[in-house]
């Protein structure tokens, strides 16, 4: 199973520059996978390319762009960039996003996401694959008078969303390459998530789905401190339906209970209960709660963790 990390260096003073160094602090610990937020400030898919071609040693993928204000026209540009900027090692992640961000952010309403999600998928997929598009839905138009193919992402960019409920799921399944689920934790995966998705993909007659389960946690003595930190930080996500609806199915009451906390016996025991419960590739997010020294910690024991198999096997 591979084993990766979320970079995330916004507070730096040069957020590419920290980015890279990162990046090439997590490939010398062993760790397999670099990936990179989608907020209001860094492009996630220039900054995976940027430090996934500074990094060869690491696959990167964004995690995740929302589909409400974006186009696939656009994204298809993004994501086959990145791919012909890192030799086949990007992977891109969708979201369908929040009401929040889509309301007060972009100005557009927050209606038919899952509908939005699928029209989105369809002509990204026709974009990524072939250069070329022409779909027409209710929601989406994505039309190419000339090709928009990017010389050397010929193969294609794996697409993975950021699914969990029951009908982002069916959909990811008949369309995507995967999942991202964070704040999953391995009771729900197994008993709601990877049986949905499994299903949808077999009925479409897809291969089997990638499970890349984003895990907020890390190694460290200091776990009450550690734990006290992950509330404070991960309280925003119990306001969004879905995220809550995610944390009560893994049998926590607040974010911070999914968090992975405590040390190396702990965390090993953890990932591989994720393994268990069907992911296929382990990503930690939030490393940093406890320290410099314990993220260090934390990443020689997920490169220990990580195994020789390429990410996008």
């Amino acid at each position: 199973m591979t084993v990766g990390v979320v970079l995330d260096a916004s507070q730096a003073r040069n957020q590419v520059d920290a980015s890279v160094q990162l990046a090439q602090e997590a490939a010398a610990a062993g760790l397999r996978s670099a990936w990179f937020g989608q907020a209001l400030g860094a492009d996630s898919p220039q900054l995976a390319a940027l430090v996934g071609r500074a990094v060869p040693e690491l696959h990167v993928g964004t995690s995740a762009i929302p589909v409400f204000g974006r186009h696939p026209l656009l994204v298809s540009s993004q994501a086959q960039t990145a791919q012909a900027a890192t030799h086949g090692r990007y992977h891109l992640g969708l979201a369908l996003g929040t009401k929040l961000l889509t309301e007060t952010g972009f100005g557009l309403p927050f209606e038919r996401p899952i509908a939005r999600l699928r029209e989105f998928l369809v002509a990204l997929r026709q974009l990524t694959e072939t250069g070329t598009a022409d779909f027409h839905g209710e929601l989406l138009t994505a039309h190419t008078p000339v090709p928009a193919r990017v010389p050397g992402a010929e193969g294609g960019v794996p697409v993975l969303v950021a699914a969990m409920g029951p009908q982002a799921l069916r959909v990811s399944g008949e369309l995507a390459d995967g999942i991202l689920p964070y704040l999953a934790g391995p009771r729900a995966l197994a008993e709601h998530i990877v049986p949905a998705l499994t299903a949808a993909a077999q009925a479409a007659g897809r291969p089997a789905p990638r499970i890349v389960a984003l895990v907020p946690g890390v190694v460290t003595d200091d776990v009450d401190a550690a734990r006290a930190k992950a509330t404070e930080r991960l309280a925003f996500y119990e306001q969004i339906p879905s995220y809550a609806r995610v944390i009560e199915l893994s049998g926590g009451r607040r974010a911070a209970d999914v968090a992975v906390i405590g040390d190396e016996q702990a965390v090993e025991a953890e990932v591989r209960r994720y393994r268990d419960a069907g992911a296929t590739e382990v990503v930690f997010s939030g490393t940093d709660i406890a320290g410099d020294a314990d993220r260090r910690r934390t990443w020689a024991l997920l490169g220990e963790l990580a195994g020789p198999t390429d990410p996008a096997a």
